[in-house]
């Protein structure tokens, strides 16, 4: 497994911990990293630095996720499903410049493992949707 794929994986379930237990983002962090064996650095580093851009953006990232997943309110979602969302909203947010393809094909192989299957095609279509979205808007306007 490549290194940005466990890196999205950690912070997939740093996200669920933290969207399950209400704990401060910092005390997931502290707690998560404690419980897990050796990570390299840049796998660990990747993944706080998306699981801190889902936490500082949550309301940005959730809106633009209910916005896009038609007739679905986020408490609605499988916890997974909706935290697999915010990690790869949160990619293509981040600084990182990964090809929209790449993310949703990312969260799409890490649906496949840890969600229900039925998930995939959701999880897909939203992501399409919300990328879409945001290409659109980072097109700069001609005058």
């Amino acid at each position: 497994m490549g290194t940005r794929r466990k890196s999205r994986e950690l912070c997939l379930q740093m996200l669920f911990q933290w969207d399950m237990g209400k704990q401060e983002p910092e005390h997931v962090k502290k707690t998560f990293w404690s419980e897990r064996g050796e990570v390299d650095e840049e796998t660990r580093n990747f993944a706080d630095d998306i699981f801190q851009i889902a936490v500082d953006r949550q309301q940005e990232i959730d809106d633009l996720i209910q916005k896009h997943a038609q007739h679905w309110r986020m408490e609605r979602m499988a916890a997974v499903d909706r935290n697999v969302l915010r990690t790869g909203v949160a990619e293509f947010l981040g600084p990182y410049h990964t090809p929209r393809p790449v993310v949703i094909n990312e969260a799409l192989e890490i649906a496949r493992k840890f969600s229900a299957p039925e998930s995939v095609q959701f999880i897909n279509g939203v992501l399409d949707s919300v990328g879409k979205e945001l290409a659109v808007s980072a097109v700069p306007k001609r005058s």
